[in-house]
């Protein structure tokens, strides 16, 4: 599974609303169908390692396992999907507990630090489920996940124009346990909010387009 990000790791993001991530489910397949639908040739190379027709995406959407992985969205104010990351846990190996992580984000949002804070909220749930080893494969043209797997600390690998790059956890603590959940109900109450805006403004529009009685 090949990564996508923002530039979010190399430019700042002063002054933006903050970006909150929350974990998906089945009933939001066609929230990301839209959303990956709506990645260029370009992004769909950084994702899937390549260029990918709408067909390979539909099946892709269709069979993710949401109760063997984890998805984490991030959701603007139109309540459009516009950062997705995706964790799939590897076969365990003895005591060794591997974790892929891939990220796509609409071109739209870079520059928020969406990517970021999908890969922060994806190395919580890892530790929190015990996962050893975070591991990212992505081309190693891509300059900002290859700066975000630094920042991190990641040991990466490079052969033949790709990159491996991986990540040793400790173990979960009761701080990053509630960490993780203050996360994600921070993230559902603000999608809360978001969703009633949405309907308050389509009833708000459907008002002034009813013509009025005389």
């Amino acid at each position: 599974m090949n990564t996508h990000s923002d530039r979010s790791a190399v430019s700042g993001n002063a002054g933006l609303a903050p970006v909150l991530v929350r974990e998906l489910a089945s009933k939001d397949r066609e929230h990301l169908l839209t959303h990956f639908l709506a990645l260029n040739d370009d992004d769909r190379l950084l994702r899937f390692g390549q260029i990918v027709p709408d067909h390979v995406i539909e099946n892709y959407v269709r069979s993710i396992d949401f109760g063997r992985d984890t998805v984490f969205g991030v959701f603007d104010q139109e309540l459009a999907l516009v950062g997705v990351g995706h964790l799939a846990y590897l076969p365990a190996e003895g005591d060794t507990r591997t974790a892929e992580f891939g990220v796509s984000v609409l071109e739209r949002a870079r520059g928020q630090g969406v990517g970021t804070k999908l890969f922060e909220r994806a190395a919580i749930r890892s530790r929190n489920t015990r996962v050893t080893t975070l591991y990212i494969h992505c081309l190693s043209r891509n300059a900002t996940m290859m700066h975000i797997a630094k920042k991190a600390g990641m040991r990466i690998e490079y052969a033949y124009g790709e990159a491996d790059a991986y990540l040793s956890l400790p173990p979960a603590t009761h701080s990053t346990i509630i960490a993780e959940m203050m996360q994600e109900q921070a993230a559902v109450f603000d999608y809360a909010l978001k969703r009633q805006a949405c309907r308050t403004s389509r009833i708000f529009e459907s008002l002034m387009s009813t013509p009025l009685a005389v």
